[in-house]
């Protein structure tokens, strides 16, 4: 099977890991669009290179050999979907494809030139964490826009997901990164929130929008 295709299991199984602490092979089917039997029979491939650790009925651990070279792919991914916005500018809607092509190039070389290029960037254009050249990844400790009570003030700094038709919108709505939100008034009936951008204009984001944005409070 190509490498490309296990390397994508490995960084699907370490996303679940930074995000839920345990993976099951549900959660791993379900990541990678498969059936249960296709994604235990990859586990197993997994667990020949040592780069996971499975028992029947416990959950999917990384070893630290699998762990290093899952934060490793997704540092390829990161960088390059930095690269493409600051260098080559790429809207943030645009990189994810690239990046997903990138992130199995086997030189390490081009990225760390291109981190360098860069100045050496902590996150991606998505606000994401890039991990470092031992895999180590930071954990910011942001807010969820839906925990922010009305009349506070926050500034957009990740997003909890990056998909295309959400960056488009973000794009329509004036948002990004580094953008200053006021929450004028959180509706009851539907958990939408009334805002001001920038002190200027304002808008209404639906509560499931809300949740895709990562803040910090601005004193």
């Amino acid at each position: 099977m190509p490498t490309q295709t296990k390397e994508n299991y490995l960084k699907a199984v370490y996303s679940l890991n930074q995000k839920n602490g345990t993976i099951s092979i549900t959660e791993l089917s379900k990541a990678m669009n498969v059936s249960k039997p296709t994604a235990n029979n990859m586990v197993k491939k997994m667990m020949g290179k040592n780069w996971v650790i499975y028992e029947k009925y416990k959950p999917l651990e990384l070893t630290q050999k699998g762990k290093k070279l899952g934060a490793l792919i997704v540092r390829k991914h990161r960088l390059t979907e930095m690269f493409l916005t600051e260098v080559m500018g790429f809207g943030w809607e645009e990189v994810h494809d690239i990046a997903e092509e990138m992130e199995h190039l086997n030189s390490e070389k081009i990225f760390d030139r291109m981190d360098e290029i860069l100045g050496f960037p902590t996150t991606d254009p998505h606000g994401s964490p890039i991990p470092d050249k031992d895999g180590v990844i930071a954990k910011p400790n942001y807010l969820n826009l839906t925990k922010i009570k009305e009349g506070k003030k926050v500034k957009v700094c990740a997003l909890t997901k990056s998909s295309k038709d959400l960056l488009i919108f973000l794009n329509k709505k004036n948002i990004k990164l580094g953008t200053e939100i006021e929450i004028i008034q959180i509706e009851n009936f539907d958990k939408s929130i009334e805002i001001k951008l920038n002190n200027t204009e304002e808008t209404i984001l639906s509560f499931d929008v809300c949740q895709c944005l990562l803040v910090e409070l601005i004193d």
